[in-house]
């Protein structure tokens, strides 16, 4: 069995312990409390007279506060102890931990409290083989303050662990020697602060210190405020209501403050994800367009600052392009990982200019789209000059990078994902077929901004031209006649790789699907070989590389399932739709929490209860959006002008859902339905 991890969170700052709050290093899982992909606490274990502690109990309050309650010895002695403690952890601006000991005897007591701590500085990207670090300590017991500094060059980390209580402190940790009263207690609390110099190192202190001081009320006042400013969901289905806001809750949490200050932008999830990724924040912004617009402007307005802006093989940059991951560690900082900023994704650019349409035709925020018409042009651009890589009009990727770069460039990153149905893996570069969707769709639509909102006309025809033509020879390309689906990709010669995957269902979202060809599409994917009952696997059953647990290969993503089921729809198939959406969600209520990243795609009617994969971050924000957009979907949200159209398709046993205070260009509007029946939208309201 998998130790219990317990986490708390604040940005892309988090701290991940075992179930009794003790932080102990383990080369499986990133443990201990991070924050710009830098840990600041490699250990942190607390002790009584010696003896380390056993949970009784736990409290997660909320994402970012906890409560341990704890006492020393084995369960044995539980149910006599004489002293019990309690850790109160939470996690804003810095790591704080208030402990509380208690004294349950009717004589005075005396304890020696220790809390060892350390800090090896690890960059994210090397947890499970850390490099050691010369560490300078300071232990100061007059200033109760304990010490750690690394410094590399000019790369600077420190972190700073404080006590209120009078202590004894070394270079190994604190010690407390107290006395306590008949039934009373002992409080101190400790405050462990980070000091981030160096490359950027001021500019992260100022995006911080800005962060703080725009939050004027407590983070749970923010917390609620955030709540309170999404739609209410009141339906007939109690877990259904509690899923709805722990995705709310979990997108809460999983949003920090980049160094280009635009706001704040979602990171990819706990725990390998705490940091920008382009395609991540495109689709979580997409997929919440119906409930928290604000992650969208402050997400274009990133990603524009980030973008490409010449030729730099080291980091995949291209002009034009968008960035696929953001990182401030030591190993970006020195070039170890390309990841300062790294654009090895050929799906981020045209994603960015879907997101810059589908934006305003929820929000009428014709300012933001003039004002970044100019990266939205250069994306358009690096489509045809960089991204088509053999001159054939298909988008391709092939890394720069020949050292550290991806191999894979869409969603499907990992390194065997793009294979045929009999195993063998195609060459580079690859034309994969979600990419040529993605691609359509952006043309389509900056067709549209070019020429409601720039003011060019003749740009608008040409991307139309190029849209139309792009999908005409896409449908003679990739279609497989005998087995009726997409080729996965093409080979650089044009040879089409033959697997059957879940990106089929991308194609129905982006449009470029002929529409005599969907119903076959929908077939194969509530099929046996693709829909497992949770969801649609990434890649069919039956095929040389499937493999149930395998990410990319079998696995079932709630993101994925809620592009195409917003596919499906597009298409009308909506039978389809509701069958896949229905088993997400029955997938995300069995669990409970926050809807994982992953599960693995074995037959619901085999495994009765989704298998969860220990690789899978949680919470994630795509999957957390993902269920926002699979409701939306089955609502049929869809905005027309300065109107909100609606029109259900809600799975059998949904019941009734209504959906209050939908915001948008037409102010906010409700929306009611049932599984059975037709939905009405109530007049938009002003407020």
């Amino acid at each position: 069995m998998r130790p219990e991890r317990v986490y708390v969170m604040s940005g892309n700052a988090f701290a991940v312990s075992d179930g009794q709050g003790d932080i102990l290093v383990d080369p499986h899982d990133p443990i201990g409390y991070f924050a710009f992909d830098t840990r600041f606490l490699s250990h942190w274990v607390l002790k009584v007279d010696g003896e380390r502690l056993n949970a009784l109990s736990r409290d997660d309050m909320t994402y970012f506060e906890t409560r341990f309650f704890l006492v020393p010895g084995a369960a044995s002695h539980y149910i006599d102890a004489d002293v019990s403690l309690i850790r109160h952890r939470s996690l804003d601006e810095a790591f704080q931990e208030r402990i509380i000991v208690l004294n349950h005897s009717t004589e005075p007591a005396e304890f020696t409290i220790r809390l060892d701590i350390g800090s090896d500085f690890a960059d994210t990207s090397e947890i499970q083989q850390p490099r050691r670090r010369d560490v300078s300590v300071v232990a100061d017991s007059g200033r109760r303050e304990l010490r750690f500094r690394y410094a590399r060059d000019r790369f600077v980390r420190q972190t700073i662990v404080t006590s209120t209580a009078p202590v004894d402190v070394d270079e190994d940790g604190m010690t407390y020697r107290i006395r306590i009263e008949p039934e009373g207690e002992w409080i101190t609390d400790l405050h462990v602060a980070t000091l981030i110099e160096g490359p950027g190192g001021r500019d992260l202190r100022a995006s911080l210190e800005e962060h703080r001081q725009h939050v004027h009320h407590t983070m749970r006042e923010e917390l609620q405020a955030w709540l309170d400013r999404a739609p209410l969901l009141v339906c007939e289905r109690p877990e259904l209501t509690a899923a709805y806001r722990q995705c709310l809750v979990d997108l809460a949490a999983l949003r920090y403050l980049p160094l280009t200050k635009a706001g704040t932008v979602p990171v990819g999830g706990l725990p390998w994800g705490m940091a920008l990724y382009g395609r991540d924040a495109i689709i979580t912004c997409l997929q919440t367009l119906a409930f928290l617009p604000e992650l969208a402007r402050s997400t274009l307005y990133s990603l524009a600052t980030l973008q490409g802006d010449r030729l730099d093989d080291d980091h995949d940059e291209e002009p034009g392009k968008i960035v696929a991951e953001l990182r401030y560690g030591e190993a970006a900082a020195f070039g170890e990982e390309p990841t300062a900023l790294y654009y090895g994704a050929a799906d981020t650019t045209p994603l960015f200019v879907v997101l810059l349409d589908e934006y305003e035709r929820w929000s009428g925020d014709a300012d933001l789209i003039r004002e970044l018409r100019h990266p939205a042009r250069m994306a358009l651009d690096w489509i045809d000059e960089y991204g088509d890589l053999t001159g054939d009009g298909y988008l391709r990727y092939l890394t720069r990078n020949n050292r550290k770069g991806w191999v894979n460039q869409g969603w499907r990153n990992s390194p065997d994902a793009i294979a045929y149905a009999d195993g063998r893996l195609p060459g580079l570069p690859r034309a994969t077929c979600e990419l040529q969707g993605y691609a359509y769709d952006a043309k389509r639509r900056g067709a549209r901004l070019a020429r409601e909102f720039w003011g060019d006309p003749e740009y608008a025809d040409r991307l139309e031209r190029e849209a139309a033509e792009l999908k005409r020879r896409f449908n003679n390309d990739f279609w497989l006649p005998q087995a009726e689906y997409y080729a996965l990709a093409l080979e650089p010669d044009g040879t089409p790789v033959d697997a059957l995957t879940s990106n089929i269902g991308h194609l129905l979202w982006s449009g470029i699907v002929e529409e005599e060809r969907a119903h076959a599409l929908a077939a194969h994917l509530v099929g046996p070989d693709l829909f497992s009952g949770w969801g649609v696997r990434t890649f069919a059953a039956g095929q040389h590389r499937y493999n149930p647990v395998g990410s990319h290969l079998g696995a079932v993503w709630p993101s994925d399932n809620a592009l195409i089921v917003a596919g499906l729809r597009t298409y009308r198939r909506d039978a389809e739709a509701a069958r896949i959406a229905s088993g997400i969600f029955d997938m995300a209520c069995t669990v409970g929490g926050s809807v994982p990243e992953m599960i693995a795609g074995y037959d619901r009617e085999v495994t009765k209860y989704p298998i969860q994969l220990p690789a899978a971050g949680r919470p994630q924000a795509w999957s957390s959006g993902g269920l926002l957009m699979l409701l939306a979907t089955l609502l049929g949200l869809r905005p027309s002008g300065d109107n909100l159209l609606v029109s259900p398709v809600l799975p059998s046993g949904f019941g009734r859902i209504e959906l209050l205070d939908i915001p948008g260009r037409w102010g906010h509007s409700d929306a009611y339905g049932r599984d059975r029946g037709n939905l009405r939208a109530r007049r938009p309201r002003l407020r």
